[in-house]
């Protein structure tokens, strides 16, 4: 994909973005090693997973530990898993999991669920979950699966991957630790969106705290000018696939904005007007007669040679 957009012109800056400054036209993007000028800007930083930060969390990543079930659910098919959380997403993920997984477990560490009531009470008792009240996820274990290489030069033990097995439970109230086996921990506790640099400066969605308020169905942002594409504005799906089109929105929105705001490409404003200043600057220089006109040469006034050779 980046060597795609690149063919088309785009151009790749390695750098973070630390404030905006919308008080000029253009823009101005403030990064940690240089200023850039925009007309437009499309927000596309994404939204991090909140994560436990317990031991195994960060090695068993990809290899069990997910904050998706809705992406990697189906491959712990007929398997026991354990979900951590007690909010919507978490009961959202809970039910779904449900659907293919042997066991649902899910972690809580307060005595109630601060989910819907309606989304708290199908978890409650459906049939294949099981809730642990005032407790806490203390560690993740796992067990590095062997390379099936025979040649033992191919070995690489800095890539063998971790999986999950099992997690260690703390009760909150007791203090006693349990373990539990299970082949996935979906930790399912929010979701941070990477839109901090633009605090005091465009709209946020006060039901969803850190996402970004979008006009109607549109990408446009509260700020003419600024645009919010994927997981910035949406505290719903954050699916990749939505995402992906949001993006698209976002470009065509952006697109029109500048067409209807006449900004554009300067370097090739400035190539365009540069040539037509030249070509009238030879039109004034040569007189009419100077000029050579092919059909002169015809018999046939204003006919091409092509077509009075035909006739």
């Amino acid at each position: 994909m980046r060597s795609q957009a690149a063919q088309f012109g785009a151009v790749f800056e390695c750098e973070l973005v630390t404030s905006i400054d919308i008080s000029q036209r253009p823009f101005r993007v403030k990064t940690n090693s240089s200023d850039i000028e925009t007309h437009a800007i499309i927000v596309a930083t994404g939204a991090e997973s909140n994560w436990l930060n317990i031991p195994g969390e960060y090695e068993m990543r990809g290899g069990g530990v997910s904050s998706c079930a809705v992406c990697d659910g189906a491959a712990f098919y007929g398997q026991d898993v354990i979900v951590v959380g007690g909010g919507d997403t978490a009961m959202e993920e809970a039910l779904f999991l449900a659907r293919t997984s042997k066991s649902v477990t899910v972690i809580h560490r307060r005595d109630e669920f601060r989910a819907s009531k309606v989304l708290a009470e199908r978890v409650m008792h459906h049939p294949s979950i099981k809730i642990k009240w005032n407790t806490v996820l203390k560690e993740i274990v796992g067990e590095k699966i062997e390379n099936e290489s025979n040649d033992e030069n191919d070995v690489d033990l800095d890539s063998q991957k971790m999986f999950v097995n099992g997690a260690i439970l703390k009760d909150v109230v007791t203090g006693e630790e349990s373990k539990i086996s299970c082949a996935a921990v979906f930790v399912a506790i929010g979701h941070t969106p990477s839109t901090s640099f633009l605090e005091g400066i465009v709209d946020f969605d006060e039901k969803h705290s850190g996402y970004l308020v979008t006009q109607g169905i549109s990408t446009r942002t509260s700020v003419p000018g600024i645009f919010a594409a994927g997981d910035v504005s949406d505290a719903i799906y954050r699916q990749a696939v939505t995402s992906a089109g949001s993006g698209a929105a976002a470009a065509l929105d952006a697109e029109r904005w500048l067409s209807e705001e006449g900004l554009g490409n300067e370097e090739a404003e400035f190539e365009a007007a540069l040539m037509a200043e030249m070509m009238a600057d030879d039109v004034g220089k040569s007189s009419s007669s100077d000029h050579y006109n092919v059909y002169e040469d015809v018999k046939v006034s204003g006919m091409k040679e092509s077509a009075r050779t035909d006739l």
